[in-house]
């Protein structure tokens, strides 16, 4: 049997790798990494003329409302004139928690098609050397490819290495809805891959979401690849703190409490990769209560050391392929850097899943492995299903296909 506990030695090791890497990061790239200063965004001016927009002479309500008041003023509107306001504001309404799904949907193949414009001319432009015209070649075609017909993009922001969502099968209309949530070097370029297709938020959504329809036809899902947060680049000092996942937690919240309301609730589950799951760490003590499952995988760590310390009521569970690379970081915080303890450790306490083929780090969602198939088991309810990485069957102790959901 394969034990997932760290003897005092390795433990010693890792701290002493730890403080290794603190001096390294320290002495090469400083604090700097830390402070950036930004200009105004094409969103936030998008925001801003919303802001000081009218409608029939009324002005617009706050885009920063709570997602139930701006959902009720869309709901007060015509057909015509919420066409109007996405038209007038494509980034705005595109980005905005509470506008109608398929609303967001249109404003932002509106967005994507001026973003392939400014990046056609970009490629053109004298003023930017060779390779700052070939990314903007790159960047052109994603924005394409985004904005092909029949594609459900619901967040999109252009601005510096950008941010993006996007919704696989019917938002509205799903019996369960599960999240995509990535870890490092995620943006737009990297939001799909051709390559290692299923490394890349797109993919892993993509193929959760046959792996849900197969696992139980006859239930209404829905999968949202979500990178709409700054992700560190790299494996440097952001990587090695929470800053990052501190805004990505905020805007991950914000994204569960504007998913539409159904009779009955939908219940929500999260699958964090990587970096990805420092996100929902920090995120889960303020999730709403339809989150069910948070499932972490090739995780450094959640900034706590043990899951009760999340202090929410969805399950939490943890899965580690042996050749993930993930498993040799200190899993410790020494001065704000490090994550705190292994997800899969006996210590930490989470429902600990088998991911045999899991294939290394970035294997997690690859068709026809161990990890996917549970993770496809947890976002339909199928519990009794799943497969426990220990042979004593713990992680399904207690659970049944009708486990209440949310905080008890």
């Amino acid at each position: 049997m394969t034990s997932f506990d760290t003897s005092p030695q390795l433990n010693v090791w890792r701290a002493l790798l730890a403080l290794a890497v603190v001096f390294v990061m320290l002495t090469t790239s400083g604090w700097t990494a830390l402070r950036h200063h930004r200009t105004a965004t094409a969103l936030q001016t998008s925001l801003s003329s919303w802001e000081h927009g009218r409608l029939s002479g009324h002005a617009l309500p706050d885009p920063g409302a709570s997602p139930a008041r701006l959902t009720r003023f869309f709901a007060s509107l015509s057909g015509a004139q919420r066409a109007a306001l996405a038209r007038r504001y494509p980034l705005a309404v595109g980005n905005m928690n509470g506008a109608p799904v398929t609303l967001r949907y249109q404003a932002n193949r509106l967005a994507l098609a001026e973003a392939v414009r400014a990046e056609r001319a970009r490629m053109h432009d004298g003023r930017l050397t060779p390779a700052g015209q070939h990314e903007a070649g790159r960047r052109m075609h994603r924005f394409e490819a985004m904005g092909a017909p029949g594609r459900q993009i619901l967040a999109f922001d252009p601005e510096g290495s950008g941010r993006a969502a996007e919704v696989f099968g019917d938002l509205d209309r799903a019996q369960r809805i599960s999240v995509v949530v990535p870890g490092v070097d995620t943006d737009l370029l990297t939001f799909q891959r051709t390559s290692r297709r299923w490394s890349a938020p797109v993919g892993m959504a993509e193929a959760l979401y046959a792996a849900e329809r197969t696992a139980s036809p006859a239930t209404r899902t829905a999968v949202i690849a979500w990178a709409d947060y700054t992700s560190p680049h790299g494996l440097g000092i952001d990587s090695a703190t929470g800053l990052r996942a501190e805004n990505g937690a905020v805007r991950l919240n914000a994204l569960l409490r504007a998913l539409p309301d159904t009779a009955p609730v939908a219940p929500v589950a999260l699958f964090c990769h990587s970096y990805g799951s420092v996100v929902c760490g920090v995120a889960a003590h303020a999730m709403p209560r339809r989150v069910a499952d948070v499932a972490v995988a090739g995780s450094p760590g959640m900034r706590v050391e043990k899951a009760a310390q999340l202090r929410t009521g969805a399950r939490v569970w943890a899965m580690r392929d042996a050749d993930d690379w993930v498993r040799d970081v200190p899993y410790l915080e020494l001065g704000g850097l490090g994550h705190g303890e292994d997800p899969v450790s006996r210590a930490f306490g989470a429902r600990v899943l088998a991911a045999k083929q899991a294939r290394g780090h970035g294997g997690y969602f690859e068709p026809g492995t161990d990890s996917l198939r549970n993770f496809a088991r947890i976002g339909v309810g199928a519990y009794p299903s799943v497969v426990c990485a220990r042979e004593d069957d713990a992680c399904r102790t207690g659970l049944s296909a009708t486990t209440p959901v949310g905080r008890a």
